[in-house]
């Protein structure tokens, strides 16, 4: 009797499904139960799978494409259908692709299926198809669980975090209690992560060579997955390694390939204490649960990749501060903007200088990119070197305009930015004499340092400044000295600080401005703490910015204290003494356009004066002042303003002095006159006024008294 005759009579059938020519060939009771005429039949593939069920059809094709990938078989149910779409049955089918290795396809390999098909009890004849797959409550559960799955291995970060969603997955039915995840380096096979075994357990299995007789290691050398049901299984394949697997107790095992970009980089392996059959359905899952594994594997690979660059390149560019200084005290924060490598163009540094004296700097690169990172590190390692040579700040960067326009010049592309003009940087370099408090400041296009007095009022101090590090080849900086008084702190930073949020440099300022007036008691590094957090932390969403523009940017923040038994980073003033507040500057005959900072400053330094009309009468004399001894002297105008008191009772100093033994007089000019009012001015507005000779040169002053505490002003000394 031929085999097809005895298939028959068990209600079997052959078929074979060639893959690549798209016919499928059937004998007569294979073509029966598909609802064709019991002949031997070659038809389309059309043809026949217009006799299944839709939704079987996308299951078995999975599992077909599974066995093929595996070289197993395969096994499905289908429901077969008449023209009318009622269900005529339901069949099995048991079938091996047999791979033709000497022709692909455009889809994959092309094979030949090779199988059976055998009636079963289920559904009846004649039921309508409109109801569930017939895997529908395990198919239900096990795509809810893929999906749990993915999104828990998509939001890890890193490999640990990984290896801890792996271990906590529960497989809809059969879920393993050991895991291990191995890596590949070289020809070496390692356990990076395991679950469910005891400490030491991994030891035979943390380092061995890619040809050892082990499932793991044959995964990796084939790229295909192993499946061991029993011990007797396991025993048989792999006597070698079978003694050391057999103390665990398990009864299955599954060794799947983790596969990235057609690279195999390791094996999972799951364990069970339970016989596992490994169903099509069961190693399905597996399968897709080794594919996320694997790809979550690669994304922490690559992100702590990036993190450790990043870190490697702050650590090389962003210097520690240097040793302790007599008499002051430094705090400096780095923020990188977030994403990406976590490096930009922003940096500062602290340089000994050859003289005793040292110097600050801080400084942006256009950009926050790697390129702006390593343009970063090469500038300022010209910076350190024109400083250690014993430059002044004025000639340190005009020496530094000068190599950053040369190599954006001889790189092109390598140094251009979004706009493809040649990258620049912003600095601000800043000579200190810890002995006298003496500062020093050249500025090239960077925001202005602010002093916050022994008092606690903090100021923004107008320099003179020049234009960005590299726009032009040759650059002039004139310097400015400022001198930081016992108990005062000087702030500068980058534009971040200020303008993350959305601020402009106004609001920003607005926004900073009490976070460094508040007297928190906790020194300087808990206020350079403060100030990341002032503009990061929770309390940054309070105070949005008027700009639509919020692309955010490196933060650089330098703080430098002169410390004294009343310090202005933090402690609390002692004795009950209110410190004075001061400030000074000069203001040149070729600079007449500075009178404009003058008043602003000034304005800021009475920010919390009582009296406004007041504050308004002091801008005007003090605008006055100053324009006359521009206008009628051949020198320049020293102007000192000074506060003194408590809130409420204070008194207002302002000295200006110039080099001229000419001294003012009172006129009384007339209408049309465009000069000759001053001292008139003088006399209506101040409390007390008056003009003092000196040894070379006068000083014109006045003083306000806040809430007229010294009686009516008008009188004057001469």
């Amino acid at each position: 009797m031929r085999t097809e005759d005895v298939l028959a009579a068990i209600a079997t059938g052959l078929w074979r499904w060639d893959n690549a020519s798209g016919t499928v060939t059937l004998d007569a009771e294979a073509a029966r139960l598909l609802g064709l005429p019991p002949e031997r039949a070659e038809l389309t593939e059309a043809a026949v799978r217009s006799r299944f069920h839709p939704v079987d059809w996308n299951e078995v094709d999975q599992i077909v494409a599974l066995a093929v990938a595996e070289g197993t078989l395969a096994e499905a149910r289908m429901r077969i259908m008449d023209e009318n779409g009622r269900v005529l049955r339901t069949v099995r089918s048991r079938s091996k692709p047999i791979r033709k290795e000497t022709t692909q396809s455009a889809e994959g390999l092309d094979y030949v299926l090779v199988g059976t098909l055998q009636e079963v009890a289920e559904p009846q004849p004649g039921a309508t198809a409109a109801h569930t797959s017939i895997t529908g409550d395990w198919r239900r559960s096990r795509e809810a669980f893929l999906l749990d799955a993915g999104r828990a291995l998509a939001e890890a970060r890193s490999t640990a975090e990984v290896l801890r969603v792996a271990a906590s997955l529960s497989m809809p039915g059969f879920s393993p209690d050991g895991l291990a995840v191995f890596g590949v380096a070289g020809d070496r096979l390692s356990i990076i992560g395991h679950h469910g075994h005891n400490p030491g357990d991994d030891g035979p299995f943390a380092d061995m060579q890619l040809d050892t007789d082990y499932p793991a290691a044959d995964v990796v050398r084939t790229g295909r997955a192993i499946y061991l049901p029993s011990p007797e299984e396991y025993r048989r394949r792999y006597p070698a390694t079978w003694p050391l697997a057999q103390r665990f107790d398990r009864q299955s095992w599954a060794f799947l390939p983790l596969i990235v970009a057609g690279r195999t980089i390791g094996t999972w392996m799951a364990a069970f204490k339970h016989p596992v059959a490994f169903t099509p359905d069961e190693r399905s899952v597996l399968t897709t649960v080794a594919r996320m594994l694997a790809q979550a594997l690669a994304r922490a690979g690559e992100a702590e990749s990036e993190r450790e660059l990043s870190l490697g390149l702050q650590r090389s560019m962003m210097p520690t501060l240097g040793p302790e200084i007599p008499g002051m005290t430094v705090a400096a924060r780095y923020v990188p903007t977030g994403g990406g490598l976590q490096v930009g163009g922003d940096w500062y540094d602290m340089i000994p200088l050859p003289s005793g004296r040292f110097a600050l700097v801080i400084g942006d690169v256009q950009g926050h990119d790697v390129r702006a990172a390593g343009l970063m590190g090469q500038l300022r390692i010209a910076l350190r070197a024109y400083a250690s040579e014993g430059h002044r700040p004025d000639a340190v960067l005009s020496r530094a305009s000068r190599f950053l326009y040369g190599i954006t010049e001889s790189y092109g592309e390598s140094y251009t930015g979004d706009d493809d003009h040649p990258r620049f940087a912003t600095c601000l370099y800043i000579e200190v004499d810890p002995a006298t408090g003496s500062l020093d400041i050249a500025r090239a296009g960077h925001p202005d340092p602010v002093i916050r007095t022994a008092e606690g009022t903090a100021l923004i101090r107008q320099t003179a400044g020049g234009l960005p590090l590299g726009i032009e080849a040759d650059s002039d900086y004139p310097t400015t000295r400022l001198v930081l008084e016992p108990g005062e702190t000087m702030m500068i930073c980058t534009d971040g600080l200020i303008e993350t949020g959305g601020h402009d440099m106004g609001s920003g300022w607005t926004r900073l401005r009490p976070v460094l007036e508040e007297d928190t008691g906790d020194g300087l590094e808990k206020l350079a703490d403060a100030l990341v957090q002032a503009v990061h932390g929770p309390s940054s969403h309070h105070t949005v910015g008027p700009l639509a523009d919020r692309r955010e940017d490196d933060i650089a923040v330098l703080l430098l204290c002169r410390n004294s038994d009343v310090c202005g980073c933090g402690t609390v003033p002692g004795a009950g003494v209110v410190p004075a507040r001061r400030t000074a500057l000069t203001v040149a005959q070729a600079e007449p356009h500075r009178i404009a900072g003058v008043r602003r400053e000034l304005r800021e330094l009475l920010h919390d004066w009582a009296d406004a009309e007041q504050v308004d009468a002091a801008e005007l004399m003090v605008s006055e002042m100053v324009t006359n001894v521009l206008v009628h002297t051949d020198g320049d105008a020293l102007l000192v303003a000074e506060a003194t008191g408590t809130p409420g009772t204070r008194c207002l100093r302002v000295e200006v002095a110039d080099a001229s033994d000419d001294l003012p007089h009172k006129r009384r000019p007339g209408e049309m006159a465009s000069s000759g009012r001053g001292l008139v001015l003088m006399e209506m507005l101040a409390d007390h006024w008056g003009v003092d000779p000196r040894g070379e040169g006068k000083s014109i002053w006045f003083e306000l008294y806040e809430g007229g505490s010294a009686g009516e002003g008008g009188s004057s000394e001469a």
